[in-house]
């Protein structure tokens, strides 16, 4: 695949068994190892593995560091205490999302943001146009691989890699440093599957070396590589937004269902008057889960019909490895979106039956405490 970027991990991949590549916004990156289906088992059963690498990260240091970060974003920094992350939009004036992300907060004035890999160049230029006082934004995308360790048994495994204390990280608190497998690391409780697991932030150059030990020890527990097939029926299943898909430009927030991410009685932000409004006038859609009720996948974009009229379209779908149902999120038009409403979505020309139904499709039955950081 010429002209691709490629992970700081796509070398070793083959050590496990060469993965199918495919193009991702510029980026080789593995769709899969041994098979979607078989990934997706593991995450939820036992552990999977994800080099997620091409995400971005930037540093955000300053005195107004705090100041700067509210005035960009839908949530409430001041929220946070050292040690603590929180999920967060950029938003333009209207309302539409540039981004969404995580924040960390590694001090008063430092902050650790990790945007998508296809909007890095995007979200760098948003911010520096919108820089306050003397922060400053530095792109350490380049210099930073990111790991995902996802499934019910990551923490056991993670516990043969480190003697960080980290057992007692609730979700969305880190460690800033924590030596794993001989590699230092910021170690985040937070990931993209709907079950417990760690995300580990490391310089580029260690990335192989913490592949390597993660892997071998957790190949006595069923730890797999996974790719990026089954993140996304992962994050699918738990109703986890993919930029791009359920959000973008022209969906806002609370259309995509993240209101709780929007703090609106607070401080102001961009894209806040418009937000208001939309909250006053009601949401003119909304994003729910759909069930085909006949034999078929939802797939991005397929339209979605209440009799003659088209009311939205899938934002994403799947055959639900773990649920064995044909599952999809659409946006549709909000006098719709109640539980058990029937529509038709159109595939191929042919419109199937189909309802709406409660999303999440997935809850893993035993969380760790959730926390209004979140």
């Amino acid at each position: 695949m010429a002209n691709l970027r490629t992970t700081p991990l796509r070398p070793v991949y083959a050590e496990t068994g060469e993965p199918r590549c495919i193009d991702f916004g510029g980026w080789e990156l593995p769709v899969q190892f041994s098979g979607i289906i078989r990934e997706h088992e593991a995450v939820r059963q036992r552990a999977g593995l994800f080099d997620v690498s091409h995400m971005g990260e930037f540093l955000v240091t300053g005195q107004f560091a705090a100041d700067f970060l509210q005035t960009v974003t839908t949530n409430d920094i001041r929220r946070l205490q050292d040690g603590e992350a929180q999920y967060t939009l950029l938003c333009y004036p209207n309302g539409g999302v540039v981004d969404d992300l995580l924040v960390y907060r590694i001090s008063e004035d430092q902050y650790l943001l990790v945007v998508n890999a296809s909007n890095i160049e995007k979200d760098l230029d948003w911010l520096l146009e919108h820089l306050i006082g003397d922060v400053t934004v530095e792109d350490r995308s380049d210099a930073t691989s990111l790991i995902a360790l996802q499934g019910p048994l990551a923490a056991e495994i993670l516990a043969r890699c480190t003697d960080a204390p980290f057992a007692g990280l609730k979700p969305f608190r880190f460690l800033r440093e924590a030596e794993v497998c001989g590699v230092k690391t910021l170690l985040s409780r937070t990931g993209y599957t709907g079950e417990d697991g760690f995300e580990l932030y490391a310089d580029s150059g260690d990335a192989p070396r913490l592949w390597r030990g993660l892997l071998a020890a957790g190949a006595p527990l069923g730890l797999e590589p996974a790719g990026l097939g089954a993140r996304d029926t992962l994050r699918l299943e738990a109703k986890l937004a993919l930029y791009g898909q359920e959000l973008s430009a022209d969906i806002t927030p609370l259309e995509a269902g993240l209101s709780p991410f929007v703090k609106l009685d607070g401080e102001p932000f961009i894209g806040r008057d418009a937000l208001l409004a939309q909250k006053a006038a009601g949401a003119p859609r909304r994003l729910v889960g759909i069930e085909l009720l006949e034999r078929g996948v939802p797939r991005s974009h397929y339209p979605v019909y209440s009799g003659e009229t088209r009311i939205g379209e899938i934002t994403s779908g799947t055959q639900s490895p773990t649920l064995k149902r044909s599952l999809g999120l659409a946006l549709i038009q909000a006098e719709y979106a109640a539980i058990g409403t029937e529509l038709e979505v159109e595939i191929r020309g042919k419109r199937l039956k189909a309802a709406v139904v409660p999303a999440p499709f997935y809850r893993r039955t035993a969380p760790p405490a959730r926390t209004d950081k979140e």
